[in-house]
């Protein structure tokens, strides 16, 4: 790896080939092989992203979504999740994102920015199945998307400015396309400063009243991508330089036309292994509080008295400055301590996730965040005990450039009325690959197994699996058909389309 500067150029501007952009293509258009490892990893990430997909089908957002695709039959076409028939590529693209991000159960990555780099996977196939390409091509794209959105978020902060992290993801998924259709550079930059344009939003997304569109936003990158390519691909041009105009997202919407970035890029001929670094969920919940879950469970089950809120008198989770200002009491947002708040800002509540974590002793997806389980008083009563502050040696451990040293947990103090205290730390969620329990292919698989069983019939979801196992080597009709039905779905409610 090397790291890029990447600063604002100013009036003289800069060679295509000088600007990140350019660099992102080039890495696009490599032919490097994928290592065996990565390419395991690839398939992993599908079935995660599959089964978190499956298990959000009826949901409202993931209805409409599929609603707004099946009104856009496309030939060859794409497959949408839940549903026969082939439908325009971008459609697709738009309702299986949005079934992917529903239940924020799928992988991560956390640097200077934070990523949910499967959310590059659902263009990506959409793509492939609409032109016709193998498991080969399509691993591939994959492998360089990771790398895009991975390097972008190591090295620039987008949070830090409100900016919505989907900003690195559409030109992830514009570059894996150009890896994907083996395109030139110079049409995949064009593609990236399209893809980064119209996807650069704020993050109230993820602040206070948190709507569904937190599920739509990464099926809208996604989205926007694949018509930049296609504009792209047409001979059309994009803002440039992008990021390093004067103005341009470095001057006027990063840290300003003096800042300078530094982003690593894997080197020409070095394979991109950026995947590996991610990590799944175990559980329905923000990244963050994986940990912590972990760490509920087990105090729950192991000190029942910690259930009672009227035996504890305070707990203080200790923990970095992004937990404690995103799903923490820093964030200043009342509604996370709200029992009417939506499923999607509960999720950004770690007071609220470790009181039910502790009280059941486990987590669900469905039942953690039932509105009767948010509004059970003796809930609500220890929920409002929580408090999160940041330790500068916790924000220390999530910053470390060593990802099997990097921590996203803490030190919990816990106050009982009695006056005894109990002191607890976790540094990693178990199913982290530094965890106690990593995940390995059997995880991947129950989880599809277990996520799908509701809506999907079990020989559909056999021989989605059996094709996603075999994905580096399926020809371009096997690909056609990674995909599954589900016959129980609801219609879509009624829109403009």
């Amino acid at each position: 790896m090397r790291l890029h500067e990447v600063r604002t150029a100013g009036a003289a501007g800069l060679p295509l080939e000088d600007q990140l952009a350019g660099r992102l293509a080039a890495i696009a258009a490599d032919p490097v092989e994928v290592e065996p490892e990565v390419a395991d990893m690839v398939v992993n990430r599908l079935i995660d992203d599959a089964a978190v997909a499956a298990a959000s089908l009826d949901r409202t957002s993931v209805t409409a979504a599929r609603g707004q695709a099946l009104a856009h039959p496309g030939t060859p076409g794409s497959a949408v999740w839940g549903a026969p028939g082939r439908w325009s590529a971008e459609w697709a693209a738009w309702a299986n994102g949005t079934a992917v991000r529903e239940l924020d159960f799928h992988d991560t990555f956390l640097a200077a920015e934070y990523a949910h780099p499967g959310d590059t996977i659902p263009p990506l196939l959409a793509v492939a199945q609409h032109a016709g390409l193998g498991g080969a091509a399509l691993v591939r794209a994959v492998t360089t998307a990771y790398e895009v959105q991975i390097d972008l978020a190591r090295g620039m902060s987008l949070h830090a400015h409100k900016i919505d992290h989907v900003a690195h993801l559409a030109p992830a998924v514009a570059a894996g396309l150009g890896t994907l259709l083996d395109l030139p550079s110079p049409v995949v930059a064009q593609a990236i400063g399209h893809a980064v344009h119209v996807s650069t939003a704020t993050r109230q997304s993820r602040k206070g009243v948190i709507s569904s569109w937190k599920a739509f936003a990464p099926a809208f990158a996604g989205k926007a991508a694949i018509e930049a390519v296609d504009r792209a691909m047409r001979g059309q041009t994009s803002p440039a330089p992008i990021w390093e105009g004067e103005d341009g997202v470095i001057a006027q919407l990063l840290d300003g036309p003096e800042a300078v970035y530094r982003v690593p890029l894997p080197e020409p001929g070095e394979p991109k292994r950026a995947i590996l670094d991610s990590y799944t969920k175990e559980h329905s919940a923000e990244y963050q509080a994986q940990a912590w879950i972990d760490l509920a469970r087990r105090l729950g089950r192991e000190r029942p008295e910690l259930t009672d809120p009227e035996r504890v008198r305070r707990i203080v989770l200790h923990t970095s400055h992004h937990t404690h200002v995103v799903i923490g009491s820093g964030s200043g947002d009342p509604q996370k301590y709200d029992p009417d708040a939506t499923r999607e800002t509960l999720d950004h509540s770690l007071p609220y996730i470790v009181a039910v974590a502790l009280q059941d002793g486990a987590w669900d997806h469905e039942a953690s965040y039932a509105p009767a389980r948010a509004h059970r008083p003796d809930t609500v009563a220890l929920w409002r005990r929580i408090e999160t502050r940041e330790d500068p040696a916790w924000t220390a451990r999530y910053h470390d450039p060593d990802p099997m040293r990097r921590a996203f947990g803490g030190r919990a103090e816990i106050e009982l009325a009695d006056g005894t205290v109990l002191v607890e730390e976790i540094a990693v969620a178990d199913a982290h690959p530094a965890g106690a329990r990593p995940f390995t292919r059997p995880d991947y698989v129950g989880k599809f197994r277990g996520l799908a069983a509701r809506l999907v019939p079990g020989d559909e979801a056999e021989a989605f699996l059996a094709l996603a196992e075999r994905l580096p080597e399926l020809d371009e009709a096997e690909v056609g058909r990674l995909t599954f039905t589900a016959p129980d779905l609801p219609a879509a409610p009624a829109g403009l389309l």
